[in-house]
């Protein structure tokens, strides 16, 4: 027996192509979508106010969700995570976030596996298999939307899970696009984030897509030699051209691009990375987040000590550019990128 379609995979108009044949009236077609986004609806039967006849008929083809939930794991600050493995039997995760400003963000996987094998990131160590579809990203976001009790909602989305986003940017703007609509989740576009680890050609169709989307680029080294050697990627492109498109995107949108720093004990934490990282970033309009590596088994990085992060943040301070320290959430459950899912895959061989 074929696997069921996911209704998550079609867009309004896209909706109504592929129910043609059931001669629906048109009011129909706000109703059924309606069910899964704005009433957290995770079955067809959930739809009750779809004649039955209609419920049956769609459920011989369709579902809503397409995966099954292997885990669902829950940290003591808030943090929960969900571990999803698909009909073709890949697996993903996403992660629920929760802070002290009742910000609740939803942070979804892009692909399965990851070709950029960056040196501290457990995402690409089994290399990269498939891109994920509309439907699957929008999934992600619907099962952790319904973690929240019905006086919450998700209010911030960020693209940081597995996978490069710009290598499947028409399938990410799709479920974008569906998940800030007004009519579903009305997550504000300005509230959603998109990680690249810097493809320059990438960034700047993100630009020329006119979204109002922040950017936030995986930097992680001061110069192409230290990057090269932790973001191999690095070699194709190197960080002028990045900073080339970046400056792009700023120019087109307005958005000024946040630059994602992972700080790795004794690899790229010094002051003196800190006063190239200074250099770099001194005469353009953005911020740095930097953040303490997350311990990934079977890699030998370590997270840097209090000290060493403190006076790398103090001397891009002292030189004026715009950081925050981005502390780590999840760690008792797997949280970073990839664990999850290598971990549930090794305890099963």
């Amino acid at each position: 027996m074929l696997d069921k379609i996911s209704l998550l995979e079609f867009g309004p108009e896209e909706l109504k192509e592929e129910l043609a044949s059931l001669e629906l009236p048109n009011f129909r077609f706000a109703q059924i979508p309606r069910w899964y986004f704005a009433r957290k609806a995770g079955s067809i039967s959930e739809m009750t106010d779809l004649p039955l006849t209609l419920r049956e008929k769609l459920a011989e083809k369709y579902t809503v969700f397409a995966a099954e939930m292997l885990a669902h794991r829950k940290s003591d600050d808030g943090t929960e995570k969900l571990l999803l493995q698909w009909p073709d039997g890949h697996r993903v995760e996403c992660v629920l976030l929760r802070d002290d400003r009742n910000h609740r963000t939803a942070c979804i996987s892009i692909q399965v596996g990851c070709a950029m094998g960056c040196l501290f990131c457990a995402s690409g160590l089994d290399g990269f298999v498939r891109n994920l579809t509309r439907g699957e990203m929008i999934e992600q976001i619907l099962r952790l939307n319904q973690l929240l009790p019905k006086t919450e909602r998700l209010t911030h989305l960020v693209i940081m899970g597995t996978g490069e986003p710009l290598l499947n940017l028409p399938s990410l703007l799709s479920a974008l696009n569906a998940v800030t609509s007004q009519e579903n989740l009305d997550i504000s576009k300005r509230r959603v984030t998109i990680s690249t680890v810097g493809l320059p050609q990438g960034i700047e169709k993100l630009a020329d897509a006119e979204v109002s989307y922040r950017l936030a680029v995986s930097l992680h080294a001061p110069n192409d030699v230290l990057r090269n050697r932790i973001v191999p990627q690095n070699r194709h492109t190197g960080i002028q051209k990045i900073m080339a498109a970046s400056d792009y995107f700023f120019e087109k949108t307005g958005r000024r691009v946040t630059f994602e720093y992972v700080l790795i004990d004794s690899l790229n934490d010094s002051r003196e990375h800190a006063q190239e990282l200074t250099a770099l970033l001194r005469n353009r309009t953005a911020i740095v987040n930097l953040i303490p590596f997350n311990p990934v088994q079977g890699l030998p990085y370590k997270t840097p000590s209090p000290t060493a992060t403190r006076d790398f943040a103090e001397t891009l301070q002292n030189n004026g550019i715009d950081m925050k320290i981005r502390f780590r959430k999840g760690n008792s459950i797997n949280a970073a990128c990839g664990q999850l899912r290598r971990s549930w895959k090794e305890s099963k061989e």
